[in-house]
């Protein structure tokens, strides 16, 4: 089956390549391209492609903006663009919902496998800041109570060790290997979870385990 992508960022240039590399790979197919966040949701409306790939700083309105949008209204996944690993807007665009963030520097292997990671649901961090970024983000959240976190007790033992997991920054092959299951059996159990806390993305998963002490040491 071919993965539809809608490519958002208003350089033209970096637009250009990503589209270019995305539309050389096997499977991919950019079916649109948005210059700025209203028309990325517009044609996330018009479009429903899988993904969208969403630069978080865009005119108009920015990609934090257009992300909630998607993601509210179950458009597509997202997977955002930025340029820094600690840019306030990837913050606010995790916690809008998106399934992840990629660095612009990344190589077109890495983008090709990110963007295929993210439509799929598992959700993707740039590798070399994955723990670093969901510790600072859990520190930056809100200190107001998570209504998800009142739904924990809804999770089984196992979910709450899957949660442990993706906590940690590992991957549903990762996470299957440490619990001796098979990867289809933890992606059902994340399915779950996120059903349950009433979370759009595993990256607010991770960060809820973070803010309640959830580590795979606990089980």
């Amino acid at each position: 089956m071919t993965l539809r992508v809608l490519v958002a960022d208003d350089q033209a240039a970096v637009r250009q390549g990503i589209v270019l590399i995305l539309g050389s790979a096997p499977g991919i197919e950019v079916v649109g391209e948005a210059a700025d966040g209203e028309e990325a949701v517009r044609l996330a409306r018009a479009l429903r492609p899988d993904l969208v790939l969403m630069d978080v700083r865009m005119p108009r309105l920015d990609g934090v903006s257009a992300t909630a949008a998607v993601t509210r209204e179950q458009l597509a996944e997202v997977l955002v663009l930025t340029t820094f690993d600690f840019d306030a807007y990837v913050f606010g665009a995790l916690r809008a919902g998106a399934g992840g963030f990629l660095l612009k520097d990344s190589d077109a292997d890495t983008l090709v496998a990110a963007v295929r990671t993210v439509a799929a649901g598992e959700g993707t961090i740039a590798p070399a800041v994955t723990r670093r970024l969901i510790a600072e983000f859990a520190r930056t959240a809100p200190r107001t109570p998570s209504p998800a976190a009142a739904r924990l007790s809804a999770l089984t033992p196992r979910e709450r060790e899957v949660l442990a997991h993706i906590g940690a920054g590992l991957s549903n092959g990762q996470i299957a290997r440490r619990i001796g299951a098979a990867e289809a059996t933890v992606k059902t159990h994340v399915s779950r979870l996120l059903a349950k806390l009433d979370l759009r993305s595993r990256v607010q998963a991770a960060v809820l385990a973070q803010e309640s002490g959830i580590t795979p040491e606990t089980f």
